[in-house]
């Protein structure tokens, strides 16, 4: 097996997220049920965090105390819909069960979504409590009915990131009218509140309304009973990747192997005969199980392995797998299938608790895909101990006459690992550091404990929260940019990382690439306006509180990879099996104070280039830089505001103008800002 770079995060095993309390809700559970009387309510928790039960138990509390009239659960797919099934609550403490009288679970119910769509409508003449449909059935029947029917109902719509602030959405058009007639009660459910295409989820005048419980991937696997560890990489390749498969791919692990659409670079073509490439790979075919439909497979070491082909076009041969992969006999049962192969299925909601490799070739849809997929692999089970996620990508090649996209390719997979170690970590909290700071009870401050003279780090382990304290950082003055500097930051690196000129420039024009990017061209400029197109209402104050949080979330987990993983220094390799978390008080300690200026001043990808560095050939490394080096663009209008204001506040501070003829670059750049600004100016471009 070659070494693949990657974020190996250790966690406490602590148990906590898998103890119930005695109404049997599990912590995230009962932290939702804690604000059941919202009206509108946003759970953001990860996979297997227990979000459609906690659905249930708020569900039957606004049906039985809370007077509504019925609830309808909505859901992306049909095979999601068993993920709400009967539940018999009360033999865990509950006052109530949850149940679906059959013909309700429009997931169960064969027909298509025309027909449904009635059967939605004679639900809500009727007087039973729940009903289950897709996505789409409930799109329509909010077109064939109209809004006023959901009067006094609960709308709980799961996989919330399907829905998108964007007009052309239906279901956020469908949900941004309900919200503004105000007389039903939603709760929204995702493990990614983000969007592949950088859309906002729902507009911000809706987004004020909800109340948000937040439930962090660290607290989910730092709760966990057996899963310790879990790493996230990315592997290039060249020539067929069903020949370099067994590079990373362990037959004697857990795996769930997505290979690439059809349309993809990576792809052949032929689906099955990659799929059948693979197989042979592994060893020698022996048969196929006559009940299940998995493949069997003696590997050159003797064992045999059982693979489900989901690849597979025959329906009656895939739905066999499928109904096998589903069996509850077997959902207990480790040896029931060893690794799946699956193109467009076994992502969303599919759940298979012995998942030990989620490897994908090439780059999917989105991040929200690659987050869920990476789900597969994090649920807890006896005995696993360490899951992984690889993402297998060609390298861009120039013989291809495609270099614009492997190189799209390759910045949406460092984009998805980015994104990773910053949701894997325990939770920022950031404060300005004054002269009056105190320590905050509960923190752990290290060795030597509170020094008010320094800023310092906190821990709280149980919590999985760090508290951070920063020279010169900003205050939010709004309640919308406090909720943001709370429960948001995530979702503005998301949108950060997923900007391609920043990636672009960061990556491949930084100091390690041998470039002569200025930082604060990314950090100060870009995620300025990144948070301004996103939080249009927010004054100039709370947009600068937001960005240095969000930059400081950054570049501290990435100060602590390098501090960690020893990729700071070009002659080490990154050492396996280190807890990501470890690195951050390590990289607080490196410097004297933590002032926002110093973190403004580093390049949030200069760790991920390092990397890549490593992992990709170097002539592929240099082409792929000078394609990105020739599109460096001009200072836009915008940007020379930032600038300009930039420029004004180092004259206060300094006593002079920045010059144009600086050695610092950072003042160069100020003073080219600057007189750009005044020629946008002269020429009419500002109001």
């Amino acid at each position: 097996m070659k070494q693949i770079p990657s974020v190996s995060v250790g966690y406490a095993t602590n148990r906590s997220s898998t103890k119930s309390n005695e109404f049997g809700m599990r912590a995230m559970q009962e932290r939702a049920y804690e604000r059941r009387g919202e009206q509108y309510l946003l759970i953001k928790s990860p996979p297997a965090s227990g979000k459609s039960r906690a659905l249930m138990f708020i569900a039957l509390d606004k049906l039985h105390n809370q007077n509504l009239k019925q609830a309808i659960v909505v859901v992306p797919e049909k095979s999601i819909g068993s993920s709400f099934n009967d539940e018999p609550l009360s033999d865990f403490g509950f006052d109530y069960d949850w149940t679906v009288p059959l013909q309700w679970n429009l997931c169960n119910v064969p027909g298509g979504d025309d027909g449904k769509v009635g059967a939605v409508g004679r639900f809500l003449e009727s007087e039973d409590r729940v009903l289950v449909c897709t996505h789409a059935t409930f799109r329509f029947a909010v077109d064939k009915f109209g809004i006023e029917v959901f009067d006094n109902r609960l709308i709980a719509i799961d996989e919330f990131h399907h829905v998108s602030a964007n007009p052309d959405n239906k279901l956020g058009a469908h949900l941004g009218q309900l919200i503004a007639r105000d007389k039903v009660h939603v709760v929204a459910m995702t493990g990614s509140y983000f969007r592949g295409d950088a859309e906002a989820v729902m507009a911000p005048e809706d987004e004020k309304k909800f109340d948000t419980v937040t439930y962090t991937y660290y607290e989910q696997l730092n709760g966990y009973e057996y899963l310790k560890t879990l790493d996230i990489g990315y592997f290039f390749y060249t020539g067929s990747y069903a020949d370099e498969i067994l590079n990373v791919l362990n037959p004697a692990e857990k795996t769930i192997l997505h290979i690439p659409n059809v349309n993809a670079r990576e792809s052949t073509g032929d689906k099955h005969k990659e799929v059948d490439h693979i197989v042979d790979a592994l060893g020698e075919w022996q048969s196929t199980d006559p009940v299940t439909g998995f493949h069997l497979v003696k590997t050159p070491d003797g064992h045999v392995v059982k693979i489900a082909d989901l690849v597979e076009d025959d329906p009656v041969k895939r739905d066999r797998v499928s109904a096998a992969l589903k069996d509850p006999a077997h959902k207990n049962n480790r040896d029931h299938v060893d690794i799946i192969i699956a193109l467009g299925m076994a992502k969303e909601g599919f759940d298979w608790v012995w998942c030990e490799h989620a490897l994908t070739v090439g780059y999917r849809a989105s991040l929200t895909e690659i987050v869920q997929i990476i789900g597969r692999a994090t649920r807890d089970a006896k005995g696993k101990t360490h899951s992984r996620f690889t993402n297998l990508i060609a390298e861009p090649d120039a013989s291809e006459g495609a270099v614009t996209e492997a190189i799209n390719d390759t910045l949406k997979a460092i984009a998805a690992s980015l994104l990773m170690e910053q949701v894997l970590v325990p939770r920022f909290n950031f404060s300005p550091k004054l002269t009056s700071t105190t320590s905050v009870e509960g923190f752990d401050y290290g060795e030597g404990g509170y020094d008010s003279a320094k800023s310092n780090v906190g821990f709280n382990e149980e919590s999985g929260q760090f508290q951070i304290e920063i020279k010169g950082l900003v205050e939010p003055k709004s309640q919308e940019a406090e909720r943001i500097c709370q429960e948001d930051i995530n979702e503005v690196i998301t949108a950060f990382v997923q900007d391609k000129q920043s990636l672009e420039r960061g990556l491949f024009d930084g100091e390690k690439a041998g470039g002569e990017l200025v930082p604060e061209e990314i950090t100060v400029v870009r995620m300025g306006k990144i948070i301004k197109g996103r939080y249009p209402e927010l004054e100039e104050n709370d947009v600068e509180a937001v960005r240095q949080r969000a930059v400081a979330a950054l570049n501290i987990t990435q100060g602590a990879k390098a501090a960690v993983l020893g990729v700071a220094d070009d002659d080490k390799e990154p050492s396996a099996n280190t807890a990501l978390i470890d690195g951050v008080r390590k990289f607080a300690l490196s410097v004297r104070d933590l002032d926002i200026d110093l973190i403004d001043a580093i390049n949030p990808f200069g760790e991920a280039y390092s990397i890549l560095a490593k992992s990709m050939d170097e002539d592929s490394l240099k082409q792929v830089a000078s394609v990105i080096a020739a599109k460096r663009n001009p200072i836009t209008p915008d940007e020379a505001v930032t600038w300009a204001k930039r420029a004004s506040k180092f004259k206060k501070d300094n006593g002079r103008s920045p010059s144009i003829s600086a050695s610092d670059p950072y003042e160069r750049l100020m003073a080219e800002g600057a007189t750009a600004f005044m020629r946008f100016r002269k020429e009419g471009r500002y109001e």
